[in-house]
């Protein structure tokens, strides 16, 4: 078995942190060290054992979530943080902060809920907590450069301090921690977690959504080239660096950024400021059209479709395909259906393998495929896994693929 990742919780809610503990139990691969109810207590508790992955709640007393990033973040050795808070929901700009103050992730903070709700947090925790820990050492290796153009890091101030200086945190009488609680709701919630087998749900595939494109019934040629683009760690950067170079008439482009429910609105419209084209959250029914980047809304899958020679995307509920809702390999399978040859693929950093599939599903149907190289990617997992795949038919650095799109678009040599 791989060495286990460590895991600290900084959370001044003890239900969260005893909800969290709960979620990542009976993962073989991660273990909870320790928690803490805000930051100065964090850090002694790091003194004593250094965790691989910190999972950290904005609001708190004493210290604030983004402090105690910024901090981190400026230290010589920072550990990643994810955090895990309430705030994303409100597609907050604390949450945008914090990606550019380094955090590794963000994810919603776990409620009291079903069981299904408590099977679907192990998986998104397991995923997001293996994705952190893939940071460690790899932001180091970048030079400021790369970091400012590739990674999630790119405005943490250690990159603009020629010798960072260590966390320096006020000396403060120890709060004792809080007793276990006995509520109700964490009551509901142990006894969701015993119906839970313990670890995550089976990884399914995008037929629970979509059937496969049957290559008899391709998508008669079109004029019009669409580009289905899927990313998850590392991204929101990735994506922010991407759409910034394209151009205002550029071909219409759908999104699918791993993010959590209420958090791409904001996200979408941080890029509508950014770029020339105009990027939003998407919307069942929406026109898929040149100048415009449509982004799946979080918690929900987005598909491609077309009627007659308009494409627009559809909007599904289900369940997790790949560990992931939305997922890559739900958005591409719908490229290789509806628009085969007319598309382009664009698969971005990202830990794990979603997306592998449908790409491959795209090349088949005659679609042209791009992957990030694994010098810009923060994780080279998804890009490297359509690689293996045979579903890429060019390998370029983050900062040629608008060109390579552009260029592709209009020669359309490979159709």
């Amino acid at each position: 078995m791989d060495e286990v990742i460590k895991v600290l919780i900084i959370d001044d809610s003890a239900l969260a942190r005893q909800t969290i503990t709960e979620v990542l139990s009976g993962i073989p691969d991660i273990k909870v060290i320790g928690s803490a109810p805000d930051p100065i207590i964090g850090v002694r508790k790091i003194q004593a054992e250094r965790p691989d992955v910190i999972i950290l709640d904005i609001e708190m007393s004493r210290m604030d979530g983004l402090t105690f990033l910024r901090k981190m973040n400026e230290t010589i050795d920072p550990i990643p943080c994810v955090i895990c808070s309430a705030l994303v929901e409100k597609g907050s700009p604390e949450s945008f902060k914090a990606l550019e103050l380094g955090a590794a992730a963000i994810i919603l903070k776990p409620s009291v809920g079903t069981k299904k709700f408590f099977e679907e947090s192990k998986t998104r925790f397991a995923d997001v907590v293996r994705a952190a820990n893939l940071c460690n050492g790899r932001i180091k290796q970048l030079t400021p450069s790369q970091a400012r153009l590739h990674s999630s890091y790119a405005d943490s101030p250690r990159f603009k301090q020629p010798e960072p200086a260590p966390v320096q945190i006020e000396d403060v009488e120890e709060v004792q921690e809080l007793e276990p609680i006995s509520e109700p709701a964490a009551v509901e919630s142990k006894s969701a977690l015993k119906r839970d087998p313990g670890s995550p749900q089976p990884k399914l595939s995008a037929d629970v959504i979509l059937e496969k494109p049957n290559p008899s019934l391709a998508p008669i040629d079109t004029t019009d080239i669409v580009v289905a683009v899927g990313a998850s760690t590392g991204g929101t950067e990735a994506l922010k660096d991407f759409l910034t170079m394209l151009p205002a008439d550029s071909p219409g482009i759908v999104i699918v950024q791993h993010m959590p429910e209420h958090f791409t609105a904001s996200f979408a419209q941080r890029l509508d400021g950014l770029c020339k084209i105009s990027v939003r959250e998407a919307e069942d029914g929406d026109i898929v059209q040149r100048g415009q980047a449509l982004i799946a809304p979080g918690n929900h899958h987005l598909l491609l479709k077309r009627e007659g020679d308009e494409y627009y995307v559809e909007i599904k509920d289900g369940p997790l395909v790949s560990r992931h809702r939305p997922s890559v390999d739900v958005l591409f399978r719908s490229a290789a259906r509806y628009a085969g040859k007319n598309a382009i693929g664009v698969i971005m950093t990202g830990m794990g393998d979603d997306g592998a599939k449908g790409m491959k599903e795209m090349h088949d149907a005659g679609s042209y495929n791009i992957a990030q190289d694994e010098a810009t990617c923060i994780v080279y997992g998804m890009p490297c896994e359509a690689v293996k795949a045979g579903a890429v038919d060019k390998i370029v650095p983050l900062q040629n693929i608008a060109g390579e799109i552009l260029n592709i678009a209009k020669t359309k040599h490979w159709r």
